[in-house]
């Protein structure tokens, strides 16, 4: 995509949401950290519904780990991959706990040493917590970026590096934002509302115009 379409391309998502927000319900820097954690696989819908409960008796690393894996298993049992979760969950509010006075990490190579974090969920927390200009492409953002060819890629890391280049700075840092609503209520993956779409023209994807009338 040329250089001005992109940036008339984040006018007008900028303009349709001038403060886009993730939809993960949390209080504080560790309380999104565990709702990425937990969403992984999930839609967040499904783990807000479940961290209310779990955040009233345990709001930071400390009183989560105190919890306990066990406990925590029975406030997050409707979320997929609820086993596994709770046992990085734990994992992470130990090191948290021992190495950060239970604070969550601002950087990248310590967010990525925590149980159950890798890349994509650093760069939410980075962020959304931290206001970094980071985006973390899951697979709403990896289908809009190849589809309007903002950012092509065969593999996450592909269209993150691809997309750090092309989108602009002044729209950096809510680009990941930006995209995943995007992807999430627009731009699906099967039958994509193209013809609600506010950058349709913009858009680069060949088959844009079978949908033109959804």
């Amino acid at each position: 995509m040329k250089k001005v379409s992109r940036e008339v391309f984040f006018q007008r998502l900028k303009a349709k949401n001038p403060k886009p927000r993730t939809e993960l319900r949390y209080a504080s820097e560790f309380q999104l950290l565990v709702s990425v954690i937990l969403s992984a696989q999930a839609t967040d819908v499904s783990v807000n519904k479940a961290t209310p409960a779990l955040f009233e008796v345990a709001p930071d690393a400390r009183s989560m780990l105190g919890l306990g894996e066990r406990e925590l298993r029975g406030y997050i049992r409707s979320i997929g991959l609820f086993n596994s979760k709770a046992k990085n969950i734990i994992k992470t509010s130990r090191i948290l706990v021992d190495e950060f006075g239970g604070a969550v990490p601002r950087d990248r190579k310590n967010l990525e040493r925590l149980a159950g974090v890798g890349r994509k969920t650093a760069n939410v927390v980075l962020n959304t917590a931290f206001g970094e200009p980071t985006i973390a492409v899951d697979t709403h953002i990896f289908r809009v970026a190849n589809r309007t060819r903002l950012g092509i890629g065969k593999t996450p890391l592909a269209v993150e590096k691809a997309l750090l280049k092309s989108v602009p700075q002044d729209y950096r840092g809510d680009a990941h934002h930006w995209l995943i609503l995007h992807g999430r209520y627009t731009c699906f993956s099967r039958n994509p509302r193209c013809g609600a779409c506010a950058v349709s023209d913009l858009c680069e994807w060949n088959e844009k115009d079978r949908y033109s009338g959804i």
